[in-house]
């Protein structure tokens, strides 16, 4: 039993404490670009230091932030009545409607982002459907904007808030909605005061696996996004493939697990004593 138990922990141990360690071991340490790897190790602080100090790394930081904060609340808007809808469906037709779902997990995620560009263009299919229709003669081009890399993580991530949505509203007992309309309750009433609140753990669950990779991600803004689209993914490449600064780049990485881990812990913490009062 505890050998089973161990496996776990083992994984844990190997696959994410260890790097961890390796990497805040290198954060440490000072950039040498006369060693390979460009690593001094040592005990300092100033890399960190210097992420709190330096205008362009609390910039990334916040634009990061309010991207994934905006693009997750998107998603949530238009996820909800999509898991709704499906969880509300007839049975048989809830594998084909799930199916649609995760039906663009089917295609490479780099290949897809790669399609949102030529769709999104100055001369791409947006655009050129938009002067054939006449709608207007000169839309310009959403590519490079920071609107499109809004596009582009509420697309990518789309199904994650999904899933556990419908997870939690195929779930509900229906019999609590015709409760409430015996009550008088209106039927957006019975939504407010039974549906929704029976599924905010599917709600905290989408939100936090759209916002999380959204916070770091790299492939969508460096790709979708202007040179004025300005994330922590980004600014982490540049410190490590352009600067080679690893030392940066490693207290770049080490404060960006710290952000998302940090909450997560302690709104897991409050979950756990919540149901034990209950």
């Amino acid at each position: 039993m505890r050998a089973v138990i161990g496996v776990p922990f083992l994984w844990l141990g190997v696959f994410f404490a260890l790097p961890f360690a390796l990497v805040f071991a290198i954060a440490l340490g000072t950039n040498n670009p006369d060693l390979v790897p460009p690593v001094e190790l040592g005990f300092s602080f100033k890399n960190f230091a210097l992420l709190f100090s330096d205008d362009l790394y609390l910039a990334a930081w916040l634009s990061s932030i309010r991207i994934a904060a905006t693009s997750t609340l998107i998603a949530l808007l238009l996820g909800y009545p999509m898991a709704y809808a499906i969880a509300r469906a007839a049975p048989n037709r809830r594998p084909l409607l799930l199916m649609l779902v995760v039906l663009p997990f089917w295609t490479s995620f780099l290949i897809r982002i790669y399609a949102w560009m030529g769709l999104l263009a100055s001369n791409g299919t947006i655009d050129q459907f938009l002067r054939w229709t006449g709608i207007a003669d000169n839309p310009g081009t959403i590519l490079g904007t920071e609107w499109a890399v809004h596009l582009g993580i509420v697309y990518a991530y789309l199904p994650f808030m999904v899933l556990p949505l419908y997870a939690t509203l195929e779930k509900l007992d229906t019999g609590l909605l015709e409760a409430a309309s015996d009550l008088g309750a209106r039927p957006w009433q019975a939504f407010l005061t039974v549906t929704l609140p029976l599924s905010f753990p599917g709600i905290v669950a989408g939100c936090l696996l759209v916002f999380i990779p959204s916070v770091g991600e790299f492939v969508i803004p460096d790709l979708l996004g202007g040179t004025d689209t300005l994330m922590i993914g980004k600014v982490l490449w540049d410190e490590f493939f352009t600067n080679a600064d690893w030392p940066l780049a490693s207290a770049v990485a080490v404060c960006l697990l710290v952000l998302l881990v940090v909450p997560i812990a302690i709104f897991q913490r409050q979950q756990a004593r919540s149901l034990e009062r209950q």
